[in-house]
């Protein structure tokens, strides 16, 4: 028999059926909360069990830790109820009003941004649009039936093409596909808008936007958003890379550095090549923000790159005062096959 949640404050309800997570069960019913990896990894569906009670069928996810869990933290992409339960959550609603469609398009442009980043510009049916949120990304729907998710790199204010940034992954048989084979004209089909890390524009707190790699995708569609809305709040962005070639659109915000004040921009390296003659900063990238901020307390947070640099900034950023509630993150998590690879060493 199905089971009741009850989401606080609002007193919003919806049905979750027996052995059914509550994200799951809450996307089915057209309820948008909070959430990034789907798979426990990242904490971002973090929610507070007010009653009832859950269980984690898989075993409990890495995101949450036992003293989490006795203080009735939950993750809601993994927790399954067992009897009616109450949250306390926010729905999403600027999500929710959004349609989810399935379209096919066509690729009309590539560009080679880096070694190992292609642009792609995609271009729907005549008679189709896209509504979406700056930050929030599409699938890309494969013959076999896999998907591979990438961020729309352009704003929603100019959507006559959507931009994506597809970066290399060795092992990667969608993006070799890209790399090796893929052409201009070649037609596939998207899902979307999907996600909820896009720009909260319900304050007006200075912003903190940290990418590692072609994390930048889901940034340049936010900043350029941010620019074309103004008066612009205060907004700091960090890129951290291996290498200078991987800042792959420095120019670009090197331009916008030029002609918008109250924005910042600070490249952060890790591993810099000789050739570089790099004088900047160096290190990880979150290590640079809190040298820059000791207090993030009044800050909007936004992160977008791999997990370990998401995971390493949510651990640390909250002894600095950031408040989970205003702290964003969307994870670039290789699929499962693809990870498989890596493992094997046969990427």
């Amino acid at each position: 028999m199905p089971y009741q949640v009850t989401l606080q404050p609002g007193g919003k309800a919806f049905s979750v059926d027996e052995g059914e997570a509550v994200l799951q069960a809450a996307h089915r019913q057209g309820i948008q909360l909070s959430h990034d990896c789907r798979s426990g990894s990242c904490g971002t569906c973090r929610a507070r069990l007010v009653s009832g009670r859950v269980h984690y069928p898989q075993g409990p996810p890495l995101a949450i830790t036992a003293l989490e869990m006795q203080q009735a933290e939950i993750l809601l992409c993994r927790a399954v109820p067992l009897n009616d339960i109450a949250l306390d959550v926010r729905e999403i609603t600027a999500v929710a009003e959004l349609v989810v469609k399935t379209l096919p398009c066509r690729i009309v442009r590539m560009e080679r941004l880096a070694h190992d980043v292609e642009a792609l510009y995609l271009k729907l049916p005549a008679v189709e649009r896209l509504s979406f949120l700056p930050g929030q990304y599409i699938d890309v729907l494969l013959a076999d039936g896999h998907r591979r998710s990438f961020s729309l790199a352009n704003p929603p204010h100019d959507d006559s093409l959507l931009e994506l940034h597809v970066r290399h992954v060795p092992g990667g048989r969608f993006t070799t596909e890209v790399f090796e084979k893929l052409h201009e004209g070649a037609l596939l089909h998207i899902q979307g808008p999907l996600g909820t890390f896009f720009l909260r524009e319900d304050t007006a707190r200075p912003i903190l936007m940290i990418a590692g790699g072609a994390g930048f995708a889901p940034f340049k569609a936010m900043l350029r958003h941010v620019f074309e809305q103004g008066p612009q709040r205060q907004v700091e962005f960090y890129w951290g890379a291996r290498a200078r070639r991987d800042l792959y659109a420095g120019w670009l915000v090197k331009k916008w550095l030029a002609s918008h004040p109250g924005f910042k921009y600070v490249p952060v390296l890790s591993e810099p090549l000789p050739s570089d003659h790099w004088s900047g900063r160096t290190g990880f990238v979150h290590a640079a923000v809190l040298a820059d901020h000791a207090d993030l307390s009044g800050h909007d947070i936004y992160m977008s790159g791999p997990p370990p640099m998401i995971t390493a900034a949510q651990g640390t950023f909250p002894a600095h005062g950031a408040a989970q509630s205003r702290m964003f993150s969307d994870t670039f998590y290789y699929a499962p096959e693809v990870r498989a690879a890596l493992e094997r060493g046969g990427a």
